[in-house]
């Protein structure tokens, strides 16, 4: 979540300055810009981004855990074979989905296996299951553009109401155990932003009124997800779970929301298969 800075009196009391504030809205325009371009053009290139990202937050999540390089490959791995299976190509077997989802399953139980490690097989379903989820909403006919987009866009608006509430206002920590800086404000002002988004979509795009009633709690598990993450980095010890990102951290700090968000927004989109508009 956004609103996750250093407090004013902490030594990194600098990555509030305008400088750093700067760099952080340009790299996010910049993002929200390559992920809404993805989605516009196609599934072969919203397949080729999702891969790419999991891939990065497989190898950021085995740096939380402290493993080596050699069982960060081995991990990597044994994502990558159904990541393939979600390949545009593939898509000519129906059900699919159920067999990628399987070889989720397997990818995980493989890695335990072999790394006796059940926190990287957590990480292999954690970095898999959303990019599945994302690929069958973004190929889910005419409308697959319109909910992947909204899946995302909700995640974004949400932390940026959550930044700005959170900032202007301030007040009562959310979680100040996992995260000290998170506030109910920004968490308030999240789930209004998501709303809004919502509605705007629904009344300007055709998103079915269903889905848009169902943005703000989209938006409160976006931020329940953005606190799981904190957990994680604060067991780690460290502040970002990488540094590929400028202003931003890793590519888990940018998508902790986007993980428990975009498996939920599928089953709502395949369990209500006559949306009303």
């Amino acid at each position: 979540m956004s609103d996750d800075l250093p407090l004013p009196h902490t030594p990194d009391a600098k990555l509030r300055t305008p400088s750093n504030l700067r760099l952080r809205m340009i790299a996010s325009v910049g993002m929200i810009a390559i992920a809404s371009a993805a989605i516009v053009l196609g599934d072969i290139a919203f397949w080729l981004l999702s891969i790419v990202i999991a891939l990065f937050m497989m190898a950021e999540w085995c740096d939380l855990q402290h493993v080596s390089a050699k069982t960060k490959r081995l991990a990597q791995m044994a994502l990558s074979v159904p990541l393939a299976t979600m390949a545009p190509a593939w898509l000519i077997i129906e059900p699919h989905d159920f067999f990628t989802l399987g070889l989720i399953g397997g990818a995980a139980f493989f890695v335990v296996i072999v790394t006796k490690l059940p926190q990287l097989a957590l990480g292999v379903v954690y970095c898999g299951v959303p990019v599945l989820a994302l690929i069958v909403l973004r190929r889910h006919g005419d409308m697959g553009l319109l909910y992947s987009f909204w899946t995302m866009a909700l995640v974004w608006a949400c932390d940026i109401g959550a930044f700005f509430a959170g900032r202007s206002i301030g007040g009562p920590k959310l979680a100040p155990r996992l995260s000290p800086n998170k506030t109910w404000a920004g968490l308030i002002g999240g789930t209004i932003a998501a709303a809004m988004l919502g509605g705007a979509l629904h009344a300007v795009a055709g998103l079915p009124l269903a889905l848009a009633a169902c943005s703000p709690l989209l938006a409160v598990l976006s931020q329940m997800g953005d606190l799981y993450e904190s957990w994680l980095k604060r067991r780690a010890g460290v502040k970002d779970s990488g540094n590929i990102l400028p202003g931003h951290g890793g590519v888990l700090d940018r998508l902790d929301g986007l993980v428990p968000v975009a498996p939920v927004a599928a089953l709502l989109v395949l369990i209500l298969p006559s949306l009303p508009a």
